[in-house]
């Protein structure tokens, strides 16, 4: 490899972009560089280059079918783990693209950051679930879960990729259950096969476009000062905090904030929070 590292951030940024889109899309443009950093078509097409000579050197190679660069027989990730974590939360906000701090000369505080266990998931599996996302088409799947462990065929409409802040899911139109689901992207096997354009697309997903609000609150039980604790923890106002959410995701709200409905009948020091409009969110909860 020519270059001396460290890169300069800036190029780090683009190489790292380059690698997430090539390996998990399958197909990279130079419109990918243009539209995320605010370059030119030539500079874009330039860093390309350079990174499939010298920081991935083989890396990627043009598809005049594709009219793109896709990952070549091969392929090892040069500047990312190769994870489909990287390109989840790069889907979901361009701030979650994790960096190699290591390389900067940096001398920050002494920290420890705890991260979820990445679930296993291969780029063959994604690629497919995501164009068919994108493009509303229904796909052709083998999936497993807990009341049925055997693989079994499925044919699904993928339109939004979901992370609840322990795992990566997908909402989809299910034909076999004839309703909107939410699959588990680890339990996805095989490689999904694309068909055609699917009759039941995103906009028809009544229950997804439904916004809830879950009203959370100190435990009643605890004394004044410890409420007003909680309420300061939580940024709350009016000794309330509102989070605004869809209808199928308030589940994952309230696990992602450890709450058990039936939290009063324990200690209120456990959980220290309730769910104020328990009735109003209590249908969607699985």
């Amino acid at each position: 490899m020519e270059h001396e590292w460290p890169l300069r951030w800036d190029l780090l940024q683009r190489y790292r972009l380059i690698e997430i889109i090539a390996l998990w899309e399958g197909r990279l443009t130079t419109k990918h560089l243009c539209d995320t950093f605010g370059i030119g078509r030539q500079q874009a097409s330039r860093d390309i280059n350079e990174y499939n000579r010298s920081v991935g050197p083989g890396n990627l190679e043009y598809d005049r079918q594709l009219r793109g660069y896709k990952p070549a027989p091969g392929f090892a990730p040069a500047v990312t783990t190769g994870v489909a974590d990287e390109y989840l939360h790069l889907l979901n906000r361009d701030r979650d693209l994790r960096m190699r701090f290591d390389s900067l000369p940096l001398e920050p505080a002494s920290n420890e950051v705890l991260h979820v266990p990445h679930r296993k998931l291969r780029p063959e599996i994604l690629r497919p679930i995501v164009t068919a996302a994108k493009k509303q088409r229904r796909i052709e799947v083998e999936y497993i879960s807990l009341p049925s462990p055997a693989r079994e065929i499925r044919v699904i409409a993928p339109h939004t990729l979901v992370f609840t802040g322990v795992r990566w899911h997908v909402r989809a139109y299910c034909e076999k259950n004839r309703e909107y689901r939410d699959f588990v992207l680890s339990r996805f096997r095989g490689e999904p096969d694309i068909m055609d354009e699917t009759p039941n697309p995103a906009a028809d997903d009544v229950d997804w476009h439904t916004r809830i609000e879950v009203i959370i609150k100190a435990d009643p039980r605890l004394s004044a000062a410890q409420k007003t604790i909680i309420e300061e923890d939580y940024g709350m106002v009016d000794g309330v905090l509102a989070i605004d959410t869809r209808g199928p995701l308030v589940q994952y709200v309230m696990q992602l904030l450890q709450i058990d409905p039936n939290v009063l009948q324990g200690k209120p020091s456990a959980q220290q929070i309730i769910v104020d409009n328990l009735e109003d969110v209590r249908p969607w909860l699985f």
